[in-house]
């Protein structure tokens, strides 16, 4: 029977507390995380770095491939003219530099693609830590990415925001 009379009595307390609740407004925010990334001054040096460090490789796989234009070009115009020994000699050259510049072309992708891979996941998830702050100094209950957003008011993109924040947090040196 006590019960009963504290039901009763906490019931229209309760519903009133989530009436209250659920007119609350949810703050949102919309972020554009691969481009807030993108654009921060660690990454845009780190790719000026990987450029510069890949260079030489690059090089060289464009001097393979010019050489293996050249043997191909020499190999068309001189069709007829080549003794069966020369032309031999010109396609086994030919294959040999076709299978070092796969080589070369395949490892240096390798390589790019996993330091890049490191360096983007280190800096996704100091992005995300940047992002959680920002949305604790703005009062932000909901942020979603762009790519999960079918329309949203401009003035509810972060994106410029999270990405000068990143670079405040984690100045470039």
């Amino acid at each position: 029977m006590f019960g009963i009379r504290m039901v009763r009595m906490l019931l229209p307390a309760l519903l009133l507390a989530s009436a209250v609740t659920a007119s609350a407004q949810v703050k949102v925010a919309i972020i554009n995380l691969q481009k807030a990334v993108l654009d921060t001054a660690e990454i845009q040096k780190a790719q000026k770095e990987l450029e510069a460090k890949f260079k030489p490789r690059q090089d060289k796989a464009e001097a393979l491939q010019r050489e293996l234009q050249t043997i191909q070009g020499q190999l068309q115009t001189m069709a007829g003219k080549l003794t069966p020994q020369a032309e031999q000699e010109l396609n086994v050259q030919g294959q040999r530099k076709q299978r070092e510049l796969q080589r070369l072309t395949e490892d240096l992708q390798g390589d790019v693609d996993r330091e890049r891979q490191d360096i983007l996941g280190r800096s996704a998830v100091r992005m995300n830590d940047v992002v959680k702050k920002l949305s604790e100094t703005k009062a932000l209950d909901v942020v979603v990415d762009v790519t999960n957003a079918v329309y949203f008011k401009p003035a509810l993109e972060i994106t410029a925001e999270a990405t000068a924040e990143y670079n405040k947090a984690y100045p470039v040196k």
